[in-house]
């Protein structure tokens, strides 16, 4: 079995996320090439695909959500991701188990739901949204007009036993838009896949691997992945720590001395999310200072493959700035690439501000 250093195992990583350089393809195959795109909050997906890909604008991940070809669900780990319809189609009956786990242990709704039966208000709801598209606290308050239950309990029972989608103009760039819910056969027109966790485990590896079953339960969120990779025909790897490590045997892995540019990676950018071992990244220390109590996840500086500070957008209609605040004293010229690269960010990211201002911290 080979061995692979840590270095060459982010070398991968930074590939297969489209990060050694920006790739010249469409958004629709970049959201499939990466299996996804975290979608807790409605716009880092445009800041993850500023950050891969080549003159990307926000206007075609626009036209692939109003077209439904694209949609936002809540699929792996019980998070929003932004995926094709059809990858949606396929991974919801895969990770089903986590919302069914949910409705039972949930603290602020278990309790609730307890003594009814859902099915039943499952199939109450599938009717009503028949109708159009509903916003969660208009479809909870219908439901509570025949069971006895919290609209907002209600609403979540229907979330965790349908795979609702969150329907434009959420995430809209440039919008805001209240969470307005749609069943996602109804809304793309196409029936939900056989689960396939092999498919699931195959789609991981081609985006992020080589990766140790634990970083694909991590990632899915759901356990009992071993058993399954263990019937498929993989390549097979041992990282530092002698772990082993699995890969599509197509695939190959760059180079360790294979040069990583500077990058501003956008807020919840699965390349911190997706692993149980996230150091090939970020190192734990770091991490506490990237990621929230509350979960929120800064926009990142990389340098060098790894997480090394992070960055803030403040705006008015009349200027905006950029903040870069790194953890550590940087190279000159990594400070000027970042610097770059935080101008073209923030005049995209802010295009009708007047000015746009770029501001480095001292390490702190």
């Amino acid at each position: 079995m080979e061995n692979l250093s840590r270095r060459a195992v982010n070398r991968a990583t930074l590939e297969r996320q489209l990060l050694l350089s920006r790739a010249k393809m469409s958004a629709f195959d970049a959201v499939e090439h990466l299996a996804g795109l975290q979608a807790q909050a409605p716009f880092p997906p445009y800041f993850g695909l500023w950050s891969r890909l080549e003159g990307f604008r926000p206007a075609e991940l626009v036209e692939l959500l109003e077209s439904r070809r694209v949609v936002r669900i809540a699929l792996m780990r019980g998070t929003v991701h932004l995926v094709t319809a059809a990858d949606a189609l396929a991974w919801r009956p895969v990770v089903q188990a986590i919302y069914d786990r949910d409705l039972k242990q949930n603290t602020l709704h278990a309790s609730a739901l307890a003594g009814l039966d859902h099915d039943l208000v499952a199939e109450a709801a599938r009717k009503l949204l028949l109708g159009g598209p509903m916003p969660g606290n208009a479809l909870g308050a219908e439901l509570a007009r025949t069971w006895d239950a919290p609209p907002s309990s209600l609403t979540h029972l229907a979330r965790g036993r349908l795979p609702l989608v969150q329907t434009p103009p959420r995430a809209i760039w440039g919008k805001a838009g209240q969470t307005t819910y749609a069943c996602l056969e109804e809304w793309v027109g196409a029936p939900l896949s056989p689960p396939s966790p092999t498919s699931l485990i195959a789609r991981y590896l081609r985006a992020f691997g080589p990766a140790t079953v634990a970083d694909v339960q991590t990632w899915a969120g759901i356990t009992r992945l071993g058993e399954v990779a263990s019937s498929m025909d993989l390549r097979r790897y041992r990282d530092p720590d002698g772990r082993e490590l699995l890969d599509l045997p197509e695939l190959t892995v760059p180079d360790e001395d294979t040069p990583a540019p500077p990058r501003l990676l956008g807020p919840f950018d699965q390349m911190i999310l997706s692993y149980a071992d996230r150091t090939r990244v970020i190192s734990d220390a770091y991490r506490k200072r990237v990621i929230s109590h509350n979960g929120l996840v800064k926009g990142t500086l990389l340098v060098d493959g790894q997480v090394c500070g992070f960055w803030d957008i403040k705006a008015t209609r009349k200027a905006a700035v950029i903040e870069l605040s790194p953890f550590e004293k940087l190279a000159k010229r990594t400070v000027s690439a970042l610097e770059k690269s935080a101008g073209e960010l923030v005049k995209w990211a802010e295009e009708g501000a007047e000015t746009h201002e770029v501001r480095v911290h001292p390490p702190e």
